[in-house]
């Protein structure tokens, strides 16, 4: 796994990391969180990137090389571009990967919200949303997590069920009640 690391932090050295999908720059050069899923689910990404979709993507550049005059040919601008993003990619997950903490212990259970919780909240209209507050590289609003990072997280911090919490919105603020803190994903 770590020559895996290497060769993608060496892809192709001396550029800027460029793509960042689901982060932003580290300005801080402080480690950031990240639960034990999150780290897997950014590893598998950088071994199919690795294994997978760089090969194809090199092959198809090598047969659109074949074809003749490259000032002209699309096909090999494009997996030329393809692949630049590929390497990118890959040298921004090295580089994460090595910087980041993995938190593989659960939360305290007393009934607070901590970094890896399970939050169920309602809105003033009797709206009821459950999130889990995760680090910012993994969040993923299609599974409910929110960034450890983000105003609702930064309000969720530290409370406990039934406390009220105020969050600021473009739209201006919103009022929630904490239901349910949970360490358990059910």
């Amino acid at each position: 796994m770590r020559r895996l690391y290497a060769a993608i932090t060496a892809a192709a050295p001396g550029t800027d990391m460029g793509i960042r999908e689901r982060t932003r720059p580290d300005t801080s050069k402080k480690p950031g969180y990240i639960t034990a899923e999150g780290f897997r689910r950014l590893q598998q990404e950088a071994d199919f990137l690795w294994n997978n979709k760089r090969p194809e993507v090199t092959s198809a550049l090598a047969e659109a090389a074949a074809e003749g005059d490259r000032s002209e040919n699309a096909e090999y601008t494009y997996r030329k571009r393809q692949l630049a993003e590929i390497d990118q990619r890959l040298r921004f997950l090295g580089n994460r990967l090595k910087a980041l903490r993995i938190v593989d212990e659960k939360p305290k259970n007393d009934g607070r919200v901590y970094f890896g919780s399970f939050v169920t909240i309602e809105d003033e209209n009797g709206f009821k949303t459950r999130y889990r507050i995760v680090g910012p590289d993994e969040w993923d609003g299609s599974r409910g997590e929110i960034s450890v990072e983000s105003p609702m997280a930064r309000a969720l911090l530290g409370k406990q069920s039934g406390d009220d919490i105020e969050v600021q919105r473009p739209g201006g603020a919103a009022c929630y009640e904490i239901i349910v803190v949970s360490v358990d994903p059910h």
